[in-house]
C-alpha cells in the first residue's frame, strides 16, 4: 500500500482508480463495508482503490478543541486501511488553501486531474466544497461527461442502527467495550511507544510504561483494567490511567500502563493497550499519599477483574470486555469526580 501525502506526490500511475473520501475514524464495520464496495468494483474495472482522508479532519480545522476525540490516529488509521485491501492512501492537507476550493474546483482537481477517477463511491449525504455546491448530484452530474461513475454507499447496521464513529466514542465513554468492538468488529485499542519519565512509580513499586498520546486521540480518559501486547506477541493483564497526570503533572496526554507480574525492559518498545473494563473516572489529588492508596486499590479492582474474567488463548476474541463500568467504589480526593486525575507516572 502507498500512501500519498499532498496532491504534489501523486504519480502517473495513481491516475485511473476506484476511489472513496471520508474521515474513516475507527475504521469501524460500516467503513469496512465501504471499503468493500470499492474493492467489488475495482475488481470489475481492474483498477486499485484509494482512499482520501484529510489531516487535520474537517471538523478539527474548523472545531478546534471542541471537534470531537479521534478513535484513531493517523498511523493506526492507514494500518488498518491496508490491513481491509485498500491500494493508495491520499492523504490531503486540510488548509485554508483546500477550504477554499469550490465543489467544482475540487472535482477537477483532486478527482479529475489529480486522481483521474474512474469510480467513485460515497454516502449520498456527502457535502464539499467552500460554495457548499458539492452533492452526491454534482457528482452524478459531472461524472456523466467527465467519465467517471458514482455510487453511495450502502447503509451497515448493527442492531437495527446505523455505525457511526460517533456510536463508537458514545459507547467507549460509557464503558461498554464489548459493544464497541463488534461495531469496530475488533476489540477498541490504544498504542504508541514507550518513552522515558520521572519514575516516581518506581519509588512505590509500581512502573508503569509510559506512552505519550496526542490530544486528539483521547477518546478515554481515566483509569481501566487493561491487557497489553507486547512485541513479541505476548499479552498480559495490567492496569492503565489514560489522561493528564495533574497530581504530579504532564504536559501532554500519557497514556501510563502497570503491567502484572512483568519484570523488564520496555523503554523505546511499541506497545499496543487494550481497555477491557472502566475502574473509575479521573480525579485530582490533594496529596502523594492518596494518590498512592488509590493506586493500591486500582490494582487489586483490576487482579479481581481479570481473576473472575479470564483472558483466553491470545486472539481478540478471547479479551474479557466489559459492558458497563465495574461498581463505583469511593475515591479519596480534595476535588469533584470530574476533574482530571491520574495514576503516577513510572
Amino acid at each position: 500500500m502507498r500512501v500519498i501525502r499532498g496532491l504534489h506526490n501523486l504519480r502517473d500511475e495513481d491516475r485511473g482508480c476506484v476511489a472513496t473520501i471520508g474521515n474513516f475514524d475507527g475504521v469501524h464495520r460500516g467503513h469496512r463495508a465501504i471499503l468493500e464496495q470499492c474493492r467489488e468494483q475495482a475488481a470489475r474495472l481492474g483498477l486499485p482503490v484509494t482512499v482520501v482522508v484529510f489531516e487535520p479532519q474537517p471538523r478539527e480545522f474548523f472545531a478546534g478543541d471542541q471537534a470531537p476525540p479521534r478513535l484513531t490516529r493517523l498511523r493506526d488509521k492507514v494500518a488498518l486501511l491496508g490491513e481491509c485491501g485498500v491500494d493508495r492512501i491520499l492523504c490531503l492537507p486540510f488548509n485554508d488553501a483546500l477550504r477554499s476550493l469550490t465543489a467544482l474546483e475540487f472535482i477537477e482537481q483532486v478527482l479529475v486531474g489529480g486522481l483521474g477517477v474512474r469510480h467513485l463511491v460515497v454516502g449520498d449525504d456527502f457535502r464539499f466544497g467552500c460554495d457548499r455546491r458539492g452533492d452526491f448530484h454534482l457528482l452524478t452530474e459531472v461524472g456523466e461527461t467527465r467519465g467517471f461513475g458514482v455510487e453511495h454507499t450502502r447503509t451497515f447496521t448493527v442492531d437495527d442502527e446505523r455505525v457511526s464513529s460517533t456510536r463508537v466514542r458514545t459507547l467507549l465513554a460509557s464503558g461498554n467495550f464489548a459493544a464497541a468492538a463488534r461495531l469496530l468488529g475488533r476489540p477498541y485499542r490504544l498504542g504508541g511507544r514507550v518513552v522515558p519519565d520521572r519514575q516516581l512509580g518506581r519509588t512505590i513499586g509500581v512502573p508503569t510504561a509510559n506512552l505519550p498520546q496526542p490530544a486528539r486521540s483521547l477518546a478515554l480518559q481515566g483509569v481501566y483494567a487493561v491487557v497489553t501486547e507486547l512485541p513479541d506477541g505476548r499479552r498480559l493483564p495490567g492496569v492503565a490511567n489514560i489522561g493528564w497526570r495533574p497530581t504530579v503533572g504532564s504536559a501532554r496526554p500519557v497514556l501510563e500502563v502497570h503491567l502484572f507480574d512483568f519484570d523488564g525492559d520496555l523503554y523505546g518498545r511499541r506497545l499496543t493497550v487494550f481497555p477491557c473494563a472502566k475502574l473509575r473516572g479521573e480525579v485530582k489529588f490533594a496529596h502523594f499519599d492518596e494518590l498512592k492508596a488509590q493506586i493500591r486499590a486500582d490494582q487489586a479492582r483490576a487482579r479481581a477483574y481479570f481473576s473472575e474474567h479470564p483472558a483466553g488463548d491470545g486472539s481478540d476474541d478471547s479479551l474479557p470486555l466489559a459492558s458497563a463500568p465495574l461498581a463505583r467504589e469511593a475515591v479519596t480526593s480534595d476535588s469533584s469526580a470530574g476533574s482530571p486525575a491520574d495514576h503516577d507516572d513510572g
